[in-house]
């Protein structure tokens, strides 16, 4: 039997300590299976779900193997989105929190250069980022790989599904042969082993948790025809009043077309998609995640990056091809113990697909009937909670607590009803309770923060 003591681990003590202070109380399956092979330098294929602690396991192994003393890149952590390297990075730091002087650089599209440069300049231990921005850094000089001893892709499938191959291969081109590489997967395509005989030498497969325990998740097919999804969707919507919904569509269209009716129709929607700005990509998850929108619509692609850990249910307005892709979508609810509802709209033309899913699940998934569900009124379908823009964030050297202390101090508002507070580099996103958002704004706006005057807003 697998161990799942951090403790039996060869780690630092100021690491496992750490590890204690965080939560980390004992190794999730995908830890406990890949964390001894990656001490010890294997090169690891792992296929695990969201949610499943991957993050940690190539970050305790990339901190675990660091030479503090030599300022050079000796980590690369490749993602297929901005959202999900600004998670990785998040956490990665989080982790090196007792690890002394270790630099931590997130590099990706969507921002100035200049910066970056600024920063690169001044060295870093481990780099996370997305291809096509770590790729202009190499061919600009900016970036040096030579002394790389770990290279991570992670969410590997979806940088492959996006287009990525040329990219990943000019990058993994720039490192030294000599390196030790992981491979993190959701799912395990013939395009993923086809890559791992090229980047990998005699790597280890890695596979567990890919399908929830048994009542975690309550899953459902609702029988439609292709006419009335948008109709289905509303009265499933309202029936089951999720706090938190991901609803996952197959086109970007459809997405925008799906939140937009959701929207005319009362509920609190936003979509999620390849053709907004960087910003308006942050501030929609930022505000999804702060239970200032109930309902997110989004692709497989979008949807790569989004880490809600208390996620009520995910609907597929359409199904998708692979069984694997909707065994991965429907797992991002029903996690840390919880109750998860993931419902699907099936038509006649879906039985192909509906029969393989069953077959990858190996049970028969119950089918609902839309008469039976009755709607609420509009009322009760608004989000919990509201979202204050602050035009200022991390270069303004704004911190959450001072968001806090402001909101809990000046402004008189209790600390029960301030939410999530996001600091990106130059805008803060902090959630209220509806109730008190129109206080909070006024009298946010009525006082300095950190001997300042900012512009704030109200989202939404």
């Amino acid at each position: 039997m697998i161990s799942t003591a951090f403790d039996t681990l060869p780690l630092e003590t100021s690491l496992l300590r750490n590890l204690v202070s965080l939560g980390y109380s004992e190794m999730t399956p995908i830890q406990a299976h890949s964390l001894p092979l990656i001490l010890t330098g294997s090169d690891v294929i792992a296929q695990a779900k969201t949610g499943s602690g991957k993050t940690a396991a190539f970050g305790i192994g990339l901190l675990a193997r660091l030479e503090v003393t030599n300022f050079r890149v000796q980590g690369l952590v490749l993602c297929p989105t901005r959202e999900l390297a600004d998670q990785v990075g998040k956490e990665l730091r989080r982790l090196a929190r007792s690890t002394g002087n270790v630099k931590i650089l997130t590099l990706c599209g969507g921002v100035p250069f200049g910066p970056q440069l600024g920063s690169l300049e001044h060295g870093a231990h481990i780099v996370v980022g997305t291809p096509g921005r770590i790729l202009d850094h190499l061919r600009r000089g900016s970036l040096d790989l030579r002394s790389l001893s770990m290279l991570v892709l992670d969410e590997a499938d979806r940088m492959l599904d996006m287009g990525f191959q040329e990219d990943l291969a000019s990058i993994i081109a720039a490192t030294p042969s000599q390196r030790q590489t992981l491979l993190f997967s959701a799912t395990y395509p013939e395009s993923i082993s086809a890559m791992s005989a090229t980047v990998q030498q005699q790597p280890v497969m890695v596979k567990v948790d890919a399908l929830h325990d048994g009542g975690q998740i309550r899953q459902l097919f609702f029988p439609v025809e292709n006419r009335e999804r948008l109709a289905a969707l509303a009265r499933i919507l309202g029936h089951y009043q999720p706090e938190s919904t991901l609803v996952f569509c197959n086109t970007r269209k459809e997405c925008q077309e799906v939140a937009d009716t959701l929207t005319e129709r009362g509920f609190s929607a936003l979509a999620i998609h390849g053709d907004l700005e960087q910003r308006e990509r942050d501030q929609v998850l930022a505000r999804f995640a702060n239970k200032s929108v109930s309902i997110l619509v989004a692709t497989d692609v979008a949807a790569r990056g989004i880490d809600i850990k208390e996620l009520t249910a995910v609907v597929n307005y359409e199904l998708s091809r692979d069984p694997e892709v909707h065994i991965h979508r429907i797992g991002r609810t029903g996690r840390a113990g919880e109750q998860g509802l993931a419902i699907s709209l099936v038509s006649a033309a879906d039985n192909r697909r509906t029969a393989a899913i069953e077959e990858s699940l190996g049970d028969t998934v119950p089918r609902g009937d839309l008469e039976s569900l009755a709607m609420p009124s509009s009322a009760a379908l608004e989000a919990p909670m509201v979202t204050l823009c602050i035009d200022g964030g991390r270069k303004n050297k704004l911190r959450p607590g001072d968001l806090l202390g402001a909101l809990t101090g000046e402004a008189g508002i209790p600390g029960s009803e301030v939410g999530k507070i996001d600091v990106f580099d130059f805008h803060t996103y902090v959630a209220i309770r509806r109730a008190s958002a129109a206080l909070a704004l006024a009298r946010l706006q009525a006082h300095k923060i950190k001997g300042r005057f900012f512009k704030i807003r109200l989202l939404g």
